[in-house]
C-alpha cells in the first residue's frame, strides 16, 4: 500500500468511528488533515473532501500527463511534516 493510501485509510478510519472528526473533515479537510497528521501542506496543495452516499460512487481523474508541458514538470515530494 503506498503511503497516500495508508494515510487516506487512516482519514477514512479516523472519520468512521469520530462524528467531531468527520464533521471538521467535511468543513476544513485540509486544515484538519494537516492537525490529525501533524503535517503542514503547502499552500498551492487544495483539499476537497465529499462523502458518498450508499447510491452513488466517485471517480478521481487526475490531470492528462499529455497536457503537461516539460517546463512544468517538478520532481514529485512527498508532504513534509
Amino acid at each position: 500500500m503506498s503511503t497516500g493510501a495508508l494515510l487516506q485509510s487512516q482519514l477514512i478510519q479516523k472519520a468512521w468511528q469520530d462524528p467531531t472528526f468527520k464533521s471538521k473533515l467535511l468543513s476544513d479537510p485540509k486544515g484538519t488533515i494537516q492537525e490529525f497528521l501533524g503535517i503542514s501542506l503547502p499552500d498551492h496543495i487544495k483539499v476537497r473532501t465529499v462523502e458518498e452516499n450508499a447510491d452513488e460512487f466517485y471517480l478521481v481523474l487526475p490531470p492528462n500527463p499529455s497536457s503537461v508541458l516539460e517546463a512544468n514538470v517538478q520532481p514529485q515530494a512527498m508532504w513534509n511534516s
